[in-house]
């Protein structure tokens, strides 16, 4: 509803009732019509239609009559154009709906396409969100996107198996895929799809089974998610290492800045030159407080709590630890 208030129909159709409205109170207290006569003169005014006038009209009210015929010309010639398309297009607001959405996610470039919009897709979503990264989801079911929609949540309704949608959703410009779909068969489509059509996308998939996770691995899956394994894995280490889990529960990796405690900073920002240098010369734990508690080389490979004579390379990542405001400070810093 609210949408509808916001579209171009609405707007439309409020600057022609304001136009009538207009008209009537101006010949009434103008032309000194009675309302009826006001409101004939207002209609006719307005549609063009060329009858003649009721009284003749004094000097105020001809030159109101002007103006009322120019505001009245382009008012409505708006109007129309509106009022067409929304009658001519296939599911009326639907559609002009549809395509406003179409045309927001054409101008998106780098973002994340999330394939299922329940449980672990909203998850997943509220993540991005507190990111800031732009996403599109694939949600085949009418109600869910009746229920989610809204200006900050793009929706496209369609099968996520399907070539097309995933094109729609602008596949070929996507960072990352999460395909969260709840069976197995269908997320292994989607990754067989998307690998297709984007050879550089991070694809994440969800499983539900073990056997699954080879497979989806096979089909171009870069992380394959089992959600039922991660929940019984953290349920066991609370009995076998209860302090040290909650004192990783209380670790935050987003939310607000004045929360976070701990985050990944890329080569490219830590040496701007492009000059490789070593953890050592670089200081990080001098400059901001932060400590190095992991190192992610060019190749995929990750080394915990690193020495610091080790030399970070090009296109390597760090992740730190610190107190929010150290982290703060990182950012001021290293932007």
């Amino acid at each position: 509803m609210i949408q509808f208030f916001r579209s171009k129909f609405f707007v439309a159709l409020s600057l022609v009732v304001l136009t009538l409205l207009i008209g009537v109170l101006g010949f009434r207290f103008i032309a000194d019509y009675s309302w009826v006569d006001a409101l004939y003169m207002t209609v006719i005014t307005v549609s063009t239609v060329g009858f003649g006038e009721v009284n003749p009209l004094t000097p105020e009210a001809k030159i109101f009559t002007v103006i009322l015929i120019l505001c009245s010309v382009v008012i409505v010639g708006y109007a129309i154009s509106v009022i067409t398309e929304y009658i001519i297009s296939q599911n009326s607001y639907d559609s002009i709906k549809r395509k406003r959405v179409q045309k927001q996610i054409n101008s998106l470039d780098d973002h994340i396409i999330v394939c299922g919009y329940g449980r672990n897709g909203k998850q997943a979503v509220e993540k991005l969100r507190a990111y800031n990264k732009p996403f599109v989801i694939i949600e085949k079911n009418e109600d869910v996107i009746e229920r989610f929609e809204d200006q900050d949540t793009l929706f496209i309704k369609g099968n996520a198996n399907e070539d097309e949608t995933l094109i729609a959703a602008g596949i070929d410009r996507a960072h990352t895929l999460i395909t969260a779909l709840p069976d197995d068969a269908d997320n292994l489509f989607v990754v067989l799809s998307a690998r297709q059509l984007n050879q550089g996308l991070k694809i994440i998939s969800r499983a539900e089974y073990e056997t699954s996770q080879s497979k989806l691995k096979l089909a171009g899956a870069n992380n394959v998610i089992m959600p039922n394994r991660i929940g019984g894995d953290h349920m066991a280490s609370l009995v076998v290492h209860p302090d040290l889990i909650e004192f990783l529960d209380n670790l935050s990796v987003v939310g607000e800045e004045d929360s976070i405690n701990v985050e990944e900073i890329g080569f490219e920002k830590i040496c701007p030159d492009g000059v490789e240098a070593t953890i050592k010369e670089i200081d990080l734990r001098y400059k901001t407080g932060c400590t190095i508690i992991g190192y992610k080389s060019p190749r995929e490979k990750y080394i915990v709590n690193p020495s610091a004579d080790l030399v970070l390379e090009q296109g390597s990542k760090l992740i730190l630890i610190g107190r929010p405001e150290q982290i703060k400070m990182l950012h001021t810093i290293f932007g």
